[in-house]
């Protein structure tokens, strides 16, 4: 059975830093696009970043230069480095496993190309 589970989300205020972690689990997915994406209250679902199987890496505007998504594939692990978090960056994290060898010039951005998800790790940012 294939599992990804969230972790490292908390409360931090506004400037600091949190890592978040996703471990996989039930297969190895060292060819697939490894992703994060968010959700505030009243607000959809929006893609964070992504880092893919040759780890090319695609960030939100939102977050460039902030975040940084990372891989090791040995843990079947990837992670997001958030730093000068900003009230805004307030939502639920979720991880998701997307496409395999993916060779698209950037992304996959679109929640419809990916096929399993986290259950999500709550991150506040207070002002």
């Amino acid at each position: 059975q294939v599992q990804l589970v969230e972790s490292g989300g908390g409360l931090v205020q506004a400037g600091g830093s949190l890592r978040l972690s996703c471990a996989a689990s039930g297969r190895s997915f060292r060819t697939y696009a490894m992703g994060w994406f968010r959700q505030a209250p009243g607000k959809e679902r929006e893609f964070v970043a992504v880092i893919n199987w040759n780890l090319r890496t695609t960030y939100a505007d939102s977050v460039k230069d902030r975040f940084t998504i990372s891989r090791d594939n040995t843990k079947n692990t990837h992670y997001l480095q958030m730093n000068s978090l900003k009230p805004e960056d307030t939502a639920v994290y979720s991880c998701a496993a997307g496409p395999e060898w993916y060779t698209g010039t950037t992304g996959p951005r679109d929640i419809y190309q990916y096929n399993y998800w986290g259950q999500g790790t709550q991150v506040t940012v207070s002002s």
